[in-house]
């Protein structure tokens, strides 16, 4: 759940749109900018007014504000009208109290609501200029993603890409986290837990921020959505940092009518290997000839 990085990209459409008072949708040609206060928010890359915005949900979770998988965006894949965005969370908008001392687990689980109501700010900003609107979330970014649809609705954004998460943490594994210990699943089913808590403060902290999340069943919290056609989900089979979906958690998939894509791999080669093709599914967006 902690210090795993991403990559992402996006369909390509040929008008942008802004939306008005009513509900009709004005075309216009007058370019859109993104505003100040958003700006303080994210990384970006592309044009302004771009009428798809590919937004990814930072994973980790980290203390800094990642650049490497906008830029890894524009290096792979066509971004033709393309705009993609990395969007602050909230220790990464206030990294210092992390750094010294430890921080409660309740104090934990609000600086996710905080992080999932910064993610919120900026998808609907875009969303409410007419554009087509994607979140990628991978790792940690997973569970923030699941966290908005589940609080915000699905239609929040237009498509979701969701790689190597959990909808149902073991509960073993999220309390250890919630303590500032740390783990993983061999063969992406047993947990093996420290029985200690990590020796540097931040990844304590970090820990419990994962725990925030990972202690939700979102098996329930997303239950009471009838369809949820609009995610693709992808997860492995051996997958060591967050483990593999169970049955239970494959039949709620199911159930809703996601995409599920299946990989045999481990954390980091499910993400690597099932990116283009998890692009192309949930966005239809290819790599560059």
């Amino acid at each position: 759940m902690k210090h795993y990085r991403m990559y992402t990209t996006v369909l390509i459409l040929s008008l942008f749109f802004i939306s008005c008072d009513s509900d009709d949708v004005i075309v216009t040609d007058e370019p859109l900018e993104i505003s100040e206060e958003i700006k303080d928010l994210i990384y970006f890359k592309g044009e302004e007014d771009a009428p798809v915005v590919l937004i990814n949900v930072q994973s980790g979770p980290d203390t800094e504000l990642s650049t490497g998988e906008v830029d890894e965006v524009f290096q792979n894949f066509d971004t033709t009208d393309l705009l993609a965005v990395n969007v602050h969370q909230a220790q990464t908008l206030n990294s210092d109290q992390f750094e010294s001392n430890d921080i409660t687990f309740d104090q934990a689980i609000n600086l996710d609501v905080e992080s999932v109501e910064i993610l919120y700010k900026v998808v609907k900003y875009f969303k409410d200029q007419g554009r087509t609107v994607y979140v990628l979330g991978i790792s940690f970014g997973a569970f923030v993603t699941q966290d908005l649809i589940a609080k915000k609705g699905i239609d929040v954004a237009d498509n979701y890409l969701i790689i190597a998460g959990r909808l149902d943490m073991d509960a073993i594994v999220w309390e250890a986290f919630s303590e500032g210990r740390a783990g993983y699943f061999e063969n992406g089913i047993n947990p093996i837990l420290d029985q200690e808590p990590e020796a540097d403060v931040i990844d304590r902290n970090l820990n419990r921020l994962a725990a925030g999340f990972a202690m939700n069943r979102y098996t329930e919290l997303l239950a009471s959505f009838d369809d949820l056609s609009s995610i693709t989900y992808v997860y492995g089979e051996t997958d060591q940092a967050v483990g593999r979906l169970t049955s239970a958690e494959i039949e709620f998939l199911q159930s809703k009518n996601t995409n599920i894509i299946t990989g045999s791999g481990d954390h980091d080669e499910t993400i690597n290997d099932f990116i283009p093709q998890g692009f192309e599914e949930a966005f239809g967006i290819q790599l560059q000839n």
